[in-house]
C-alpha cells in the first residue's frame, strides 16, 4: 500500500492479517546530556508504546532506568536501519505503537531515523513528533550570533579536499551556520574555515548540558589559538557567523520601487513583503523594515 506523492524504496513487509488499526510511529527527542531535559509527554509515550527502537540500546536503557520505564527496547542504527526497519514497520502495520529514539537529541538530525520515517509514510502510517532537546538549536540560543535565520550543515566531510570544497560553497552564506564536529578534527576544521571564509566570529559549544559544559566565543584565529594545545573531548557544536552584508548595494529608490510593486498586488503580509524585497535585492531585512516603518509614519 502506498500513499500518493511518496517515493517507495524496496522493503519486504509482511504485516499481520485482519488489521483494523495501524499503530503510530513516534519520533521522540531525548536529552543531549542532562537526563532532566526530557518532556513529560516523551516519558508518557515511552511508557505507553509497545516497543522502543533505539540507536544505542545501552544509552537508551540508562535513560529508561532513570525513569522506571520497562518498555521493551530493540536496536535500530545506521547500518541496520534499512533491513530491520521493514520488520518494525510490519509491527506498526499490525497495530503496535512504536517510538524511535537516537543516542541523544532529535532523531534524524545528523542521526538515524530518516529511512524509518520515509518507510512509515510510504505505508500511510501516522508519524508524530515528540519534540525536545536539539544540540544545534540549544547551542545557537546561547551563541550570541544572529538567530533570525540560520543554516544547519551537520558534520562536514572527513576528507580534506571534500571538506574544503564544501566550505568554499558557503563563502557567501549570510546566515549563521551550525555544524557538528568531532573534537579530534575541530582545530583542523577551524583552520579550513579561517583560510577560506576569513576571520569570522565563531562559537564553540562543548559538552552542552553536561557537567563540563564549555562555551568559547571569539574570532576564528583567536579560538584556534585557544584550542591549539588542548586535548578536547565530548560532543562539539560549532556556530559560525554568516558573511557580513556590505553596505547598501541598492538605493532606497530601488527598495521603494519594489515595495510599491508588491504592495499594489495586495497579496503579501507586511512580514512576507519585507522578506521578499530583502531577498530579491540582497539587502538587510532591517533596512527594508526601516523603510516600511518610515512609510507608515
Amino acid at each position: 500500500m502506498t500513499c500518493p506523492g511518496i517515493d517507495r524504496r524496496t522493503m519486504i513487509i509482511n504485516p499481520e492479517p485482519s488489521i483494523k488499526r495501524k499503530g503510530l510511529l513516534y519520533i521522540v527527542a531525548t536529552p543531549i546530556g542532562n537526563l532532566e531535559d526530557i518532556t513529560l509527554r516523551a516519558l508518557r509515550v515511552l511508557k505507553e508504546v509497545r516497543l522502543i527502537a533505539a540507536e544505542d540500546t545501552r544509552r537508551t536503557r540508562h535513560l529508561l532506568n532513570a525513569y522506571q520505564i520497562d518498555t521493551p527496547v530493540t536496536s535500530l542504527y545506521e547500518h541496520n536501519e534499512l533491513k530491520k526497519g521493514a520488520a518494525l514497520i510490519a509491527k506498526v502495520l499490525a497495530g503496535h505503537d512504536l517510538a524511535y529514539v537516537s543516542d541523544a537529541g532529535t532523531p534524524g538530525i545528523s542521526d538515524p531515523g530518516y529511512l524509518l520515517i520515509q518507510e512509515a509514510l510510504a505505508h500511510c502510517i501516522e508519524v508524530r513528533s515528540i519534540p525536545g532537546a536539539c544540540a544545534a538549536v540549544a547551542a545557537l540560543s546561547i551563541s550570541g550570533l544572529p538567530m533570525d535565520s540560520f543554516t544547519f550543515h551537520g558534520f562536514l566531510p572527513v576528507k580534506t579536499g571534500k571538506r574544503r570544497q564544501f566550505v568554499k560553497s558557503l563563502e557567501n552564506e549570510a546566515t549563521s551556520m551550525i555544524f557538528y564536529e568531532s573534537p579530534k578534527r575541530l582545530v583542523v576544521m577551524l583552520k579550513d574555515l579561517l583560510s577560506i571564509l576569513g576571520d569570522r566570529r565563531v562559537v564553540v559549544v562543548r559538552e552542552l548540558t553536561k557537567v563540563y559544559e564549555e562555551v568559547i566565543r571569539g574570532k576564528l584565529a583567536e579560538v584556534i589559538d585557544t584550542l591549539r594545545d588542548r586535548d578536547l573531548k565530548g560532543e562539539i557544536t560549532l556556530i559560525v557567523a554568516g558573511k557580513e552584508k556590505s553596505a547598501l548595494t541598492h538605493s532606497e529608490g530601488d527598495i521603494w520601487d519594489l515595495l510599491s510593486k508588491y504592495q499594489e498586488r495586495g497579496t503579501y503580509s507586511e512580514r512576507d513583503l519585507i522578506e521578499k524585497v530583502a531577498g530579491e535585492l540582497g539587502v538587510s531585512r532591517r533596512i527594508v523594515y526601516g523603510l516600511v516603518v518610515q512609510a507608515k509614519g
